[in-house]
């Protein structure tokens, strides 16, 4: 299946070498054509970080790239490979086919929508039979007839690290309801949806609990081993594939379009009403999701990265970043706005946003780190159409989703917790969480030199001219006097005391002592110091090493370097020291002797 574009050969002629736009004036969709020495390359004119327009980039000469509006990324049609961010994705192309009549005809291929595979009627839903339950950030409780699905429990514990905090007083009785879920749905191994501080209670009341995951080519429990939290019924499904719980429920899991190896989003139906939960995904089944479902929730907020807040030197004034902050999240806030206007769900929930940046040491990254509001996004909705109900959740709220879809104006169809009811969190249990990411300190590796070397041999990235220097800091980014500071040099693996004489681009990072060492010690991925807000970044030149940050926050391997081998090898060199020194001092005397 497909859909095709003609253009006919007088206005073929008139395309020029390099990079033509078009538009079909039937469908209106915009199309890019690049005419090289080799023939014809297009593709839609749609960036694929998150569908912004391209135009031309004035800054190349050789008339090949295009510029995102939205992100500034930069596409070469020439090769159809994104230049920046440099190393990352590849534009998808339009089969080109040249007609009879010397025309020009553009094929792009539409895989069928993998939803409307098997499709149901809906069903009168009753009165209580469906209820969604907003429990905090990403964590939604759905009842379904007699089932419970649960999405995304983060209830307790910090995510990324000790960057991330939960906003949102999760209801007294979360973690019970946790606990009796006749099916979990985790959407993706980052911490505010994957937490293991809350799937630890789960393992010890229930540890065969159903947990559902996609199959993602970073397995999303990469890390359970090591985490020490045993769970026995964690089930890995193909996407795409509807998974038929009983003869009304069912439940599809699809990939993202931009981050296929880790994000992952989901549609549930009952008696063949659709909610869909589309989650962190940034192109969720690539742009492609179904129309007028009866519920939609996403993500809305923005902020969950380092940059620029973590960012110095350079242009990053706190003005700089202030105002791009200011122009992220509005751009944010449209495309989200155009999306669900787009697809027309019955009614709108903005959640997976819910975080602060609680810790005392973090109070820099909470004031620049301004983020969209839930009731403005829905506002710019209402704004756009009025046949969308838009719902802000509050903790323990309830939605009634049978009453809500038989009269949108009931009053009844959302029920809010009690005034009583408290709905921001005001403590942390910050000291329990910090203490053991500080223990990583004075860990035996660490008074071994060595374990440098060891752990980027183990990390396995090289043969990229990109030289780092790593700085071990107190929690203000001031250097330890007794901490580490070093530099590696990804071209060959190697670790300079001085920056290499050849050309080369260099990155200094600013750690958390504490976070930094665990990290290294358990073979954590660096999203925890990157989206977690525990390092400080300066990079000259200024630009995005993709294929770095890809590696080391998705493609480290999946088992933690060995440090018992470590310690075994370190203590073997210093039994065979002074071995060794025995040895010289008897043979030099033998030679001494030997000589008189």
């Amino acid at each position: 299946a497909g859909s095709s574009t003609n253009l006919q050969p007088r206005l073929l002629r008139l395309l020029k070498d390099g990079v033509n736009f078009k538009k079909n004036p039937k469908d209106g969709k915009c199309y890019i054509i690049y005419k090289g020495t080799g023939g014809f390359k297009a593709c839609r004119n749609q960036c694929k970080h998150q569908g912004g327009l391209f135009i031309k980039d004035i800054e190349d000469l050789g008339g090949r790239t295009v510029k995102c509006t939205k992100h500034n990324w930069k596409l070469n049609l020439s090769t159809m490979k994104y230049v920046n961010p440099p190393d990352s994705f590849l534009q998808d192309e339009l089969e080109v086919e040249i007609l009879d009549d010397g025309g020009l005809c553009l094929v792009e291929l539409s895989p069928p929508d993998p939803w409307l595979a098997d499709p149901r009627e809906p069903l009168e839903l009753k009165e209580g039979e469906v209820k969604v339950t907003y429990l905090t950030h990403a964590c939604m409780e759905l009842q379904l007839g007699q089932r419970r699905f649960m999405f995304d429990p983060w209830l307790k514990g910090p995510a990324f690290a000790r960057g991330w905090w939960l906003l949102h007083e999760p209801p007294a009785d979360a973690l019970d309801r946790l606990c009796a879920a006749d099916l979990i749905y985790i959407s993706h191994m980052h911490s505010d949806h994957l937490s293991y501080p809350t799937l630890k209670v789960l393992s010890e009341r229930r540890p065969d609990a159903p947990i559902y995951v996609g199959d993602t080519s970073r397995p999303v429990f990469w890390y359970l081993e090591q985490s020490k939290v045993k769970l026995t019924n964690i089930n890995v499904v193909p996407f795409g594939v509807w998974q038929n719980v009983d003869e009304h429920l069912r439940f599809m899991i699809m990939m993202d379009g931009v981050h296929p190896e880790m994000d992952t989003c989901i549609i549930v139906e009952y008696k063949g009403h659709m909610i869909l939960n589309t989650v962190d995904c940034t192109r969720p089944n690539g742009g492609r999701l179904p129309q007028n479902v009866d519920l939609m929730m996403s993500d809305f907020a923005g902020g969950a990265s380092g940059f620029p807040m973590t960012f110095y030197g350079g242009k990053y004034s706190d003005s700089w970043k202030a105002n791009f902050i200011k122009n992220e999240r509005k751009k944010l806030l449209n495309y989200k706005a155009q999306l669900v206007k787009s697809l027309q769900p019955k009614i709108y929930c903005p959640f997976a946003g819910y975080f602060v940046e609680a810790h005392p040491s973090d109070s820099y990254i909470k004031e620049t780190n301004v983020k969209n509001g839930a009731d403005a996004l829905n506002a710019q909705i209402n704004n756009l159409t009025s046949d969308i109900k838009t719902w802000t959740p509050k903790p323990g709220a309830v939605l009634d989703l049978g009453l809500a879809l038989t009269d949108p104006t009931n009053s009844e169809a959302i029920t809010n917790p009690p005034a009583s009811a408290k709905l921001y969190k005001d403590s942390w249990d910050f000291d329990l969480y910090v203490d053991e990411l500080n223990r990583a300190i004075s860990c035996e590796i660490f008074k071994h030199p060595n374990w440098i070397q060891f752990y980027y041999t183990w990390a396995g990235f090289q043969n990229y001219n990109l030289v780092v220097r790593m700085i071990e800091t107190d929690d203000n980014f001031e250097p330890l006097l007794d901490g580490y500071d070093y530099l590696v040099d990804f071209l060959d693996l190697s670790f300079p005391t001085t920056r290499p004489d050849r050309e080369h681009s260099y990155l200094e990072l600013k750690n958390r002592v504490g976070v930094m060492r665990h990290v290294v010690m358990h073979g954590g991925l660096w999203d925890d110091l990157y989206i977690g807000f525990q390092n400080r970044i300066s990079r000259d030149p200024d630009i995005y090493h993709h294929k770095f940050w890809n590696h080391f926050q998705t493609e480290l391997p999946c088992c933690g370097p060995d440090w018992d081998k470590f310690l075994r090898s370190v203590m073997i060199c210093k039994c065979t020291a002074p071995c060794l020194l025995f040895f010289y001092c008897v043979l030099s005397l033998f030679l001494i002797d030997f000589v008189l």
